[in-house]
Parts: structure tokens; sequence; C-alpha cells
């Protein structure tokens, strides 16, 4: 939150992200631990999968954090975010100057412009040659990352096996791209939080006593065709949910540790799978509702059930 005058600006995610839950938090602070109540019981929080941050965003401005410990593993969200924490001026600056040139665009110039900017972009994508980029080179690769971000379709994030950004231009008539005082804001909250780039077992070498730890996994798909873990070249499937499950009994056991954990309902599509209730056996676990898209149409939202797995 950052104040001009009298006037107080409240930080929020600075990236479209497919499964956010923003639209989520008036139900998830029905369920988040009474601990967390703005008295500073609960000090440190931990989200493994960062992605878009919604409720790091909210849980930072409305509850009396001292530390975050956030973790990204797709590379080019955590450099964003590094980037944002650290030389947040410098990406403005880059971001303005494409917003510029593509709002003095017409429609056809400023698809031509998403993808010439779309193909330079992939020209360094992958894991090993984003980490290779220089101090100089980091905020003009933000700036292209959350203006395509912003333009493309659906606001997706999607790569394909290759590591390359893949989502078609979006078509908006005048996007806002970027948002200065939300990135100022959103880089004054990040100065309470340490930022990695590693698996999301990390959080077990970080965590302390009085802490709040929510995971928010790529989710399991619902059926064959269905695929919420596009946003990285891997696949988180079954064995790693079994792995984040493991984990997360392991942190349980931990004095002062609360935990709550979202993830897709099979039950919306096989009234039989039990997948997560035997997973998560002996955590309590709560059946909400959240609206999703059932196919590429972005107008064509239907409310599904989602699961939250806590311990408390």
């Amino acid at each position: 939150m950052i104040h001009k005058g009298e006037h107080m600006y409240q930080a929020k995610p600075f990236l479209k992200w497919a499964g956010g839950k923003g639209q989520l938090l008036e139900q998830f602070q029905g369920h988040f631990p009474k601990e967390l109540n703005g008295k500073g019981i609960i000090k440190h929080y931990y989200e493994p999968f960062l992605g878009g941050g919604a409720v790091f965003f909210w849980v930072m401005q409305n509850c009396k954090i001292e530390k975050a410990y956030l973790n990204e593993l797709n590379p080019e969200i955590y450099l964003c975010y590094s980037a944002i924490q650290k030389d947040v001026g410098s990406v403005i600056k880059h971001l303005r100057s494409l917003e510029d040139k593509y709002h003095k665009m017409n429609g056809d110039e400023q698809s031509n412009f998403y993808y010439q900017v779309r193909c330079e972009y992939n020209e360094v994508s992958g894991t090993n040659k984003s980490k290779q980029l220089s101090h100089k080179e980091i905020p003009t690769r933000v700036a292209k990352t959350i203006f395509l971000n912003r333009t493309c379709f659906n606001g997706l994030y999607r790569v394909n096996a290759s590591g390359n950004f893949n989502v078609p231009f979006g078509r908006y008539k005048n996007p806002l791209i970027c948002n200065e005082e939300n990135l100022l804001a959103v880089s004054e909250l990040l100065q309470k939080a340490v930022i990695t780039n590693e698996d999301f077992a990390v959080v077990k070498k970080q965590i302390k006593p009085n802490s709040f730890v929510y995971f928010d996994p790529p989710y399991r798909p619902l059926n064959k065709t269905s695929n919420f873990t596009s946003y990285m070249a891997n696949i988180f499937d079954d064995g790693e949910q079994k792995r984040l499950a493991g984990l997360t009994k392991t942190l349980s056991s931990k004095r002062g540790v609360k935990i709550m954990l979202s993830n897709s309902d099979p039950k919306n599509e096989d009234p039989n799978d039990d997948f997560f209730d035997k997973l998560y056996e002996g955590f309590n676990m709560i059946r909400i509702k959240a609206k999703r898209l059932i196919n590429c149409n972005a107008s064509r939202r239907i409310h599904i059930s989602e699961i939250l797995v806590t311990n408390y």
C-alpha cells in the first residue's frame, strides 16, 4: 500500500492470471486461520506457487506480516517479481515505451507489433537463457513479459513444450499496459519479501513458527482435455500432487504452522473420484464455488466446485 497525500493505493496483481484467486478472496477470508487476524499472531507468510499473487497481496495489506517468502518456479514470472522489487523504475520506463508505441498504432499494426515482440521474446525463452540475462537486460525482459500478458488473448501465460510463449494476440480496444501507480505499490510491498526461483519444497527449509502457508499448485486436470499446468513446459502430474501432499503433512507437524491449499475438485466430473479426499485424509476439506472458463469464449463461464484443504 502506498500513500499519496491522503490517498492510499492498494497494490494488486500486475499480471492477468488464468485461475487467479482475486474472485475468491471474499470466500477465502472466511476460511483463513483465525490467527491471521491483523493482530500479528502470524508473523510469516509463505506462497510456494506464487503465480499472480492475489492472496499474497491481500494478506500483506490486511494482516500484520513481518516477512513473506514467495517462490515461483517459472523463471519469467520470477524475474518479474524480482525486478519490480529491485528496480521498478527501469521496468516502468521500458514498459511505458512499449505502451506508447502500441497505442499509436491501428489494430493491424498493433497485432503485427504484438507478434514482433513475442518473436523477440521467444528468442530468449527457456530457463537457462533467461537466467543468463545481464542486470541491464532484465527490466527490458520483464517489460516484454508484462506487455504480452496485458495484450494477449484472455491474459493467459502459456508455453509450448519448447518453453516458447504461444498465446495469440488479444485484440483489446484500449488495454492498460503500464499501471505505474500499481507497480510502485507492488514494489513497496515486495520489500518485505524473500523471492526464490526453486522447487516448491524450498518452503521446508524456510519455515518458521507462527506462519501461514498458502499452496496454489497447478490444478489437477478435471478431464483429458483440460490442462491447468501449461504455464510451464514441465508437467505437474499426480506424482507431483502426492509429493506436495507429503510436504503438507510434514509442515503440519511443525509448531504454529497453518496451511491452506487450493485445487480443482475432481467430483465436478466424477462424483466417485476420491483422489484428493484420500490424499488429504485427516485434513479439513471445504468445497467452494468459482467461476471458470468452459471454452475459449471469455464470456462463457460457469460455477464449478474447487477444494480448499486446511490443517486447522
